[in-house]
């Protein structure tokens, strides 16, 4: 039952900002741990931000804090990342999870389910 979309990604200059969304169905979104991870060619999965069920707290890694922001719309039952000043090595496939069972955290292997990804590309 559990199904998450990302759309959004694209083509960006550096220094500009795109909105991801993690769409859910078929479960309620604000019940889970969502996070966003990406995957650059030849390197690892890296988590990038998470937000708690109920959003009762986020986290950001080093790399993007203060440049990302997590947000969920509940009505739509939705996450969203904004990504602001965007920076060439923020290049990457963007994907979305969610964690029924754990507490916010940036580690793959924690995570249940995903969605597809979306590309983001920032050109130099």
């Amino acid at each position: 039952q559990v199904q998450l979309v990302e759309s959004g990604g694209g083509l960006v200059q550096p220094g500009g900002s795109l909105r991801l969304s993690c769409a859910g169905s078929g479960f309620t979104l604000d019940y889970y741990v969502i996070g966003w991870f990406r995957q650059a060619p030849g390197k690892e999965r890296e988590g990038i931000s998470c937000t708690s069920s109920s959003d009762v707290s986020t986290y950001y890694a080093d790399s993007v804090n203060g440049r990302f922001i997590i947000s969920r719309d509940n009505a739509k039952n939705t996450v969203y990342l904004q990504m602001n000043s965007l920076k060439p090595e923020d290049t990457a496939v963007y994907y979305c999870a969610a964690d029924l069972r754990g507490r916010c955290n940036l580690y793959p292997g924690e995570y249940d389910y995903w969605g597809q990804g979306t590309q983001v590309t920032v050109s130099s």
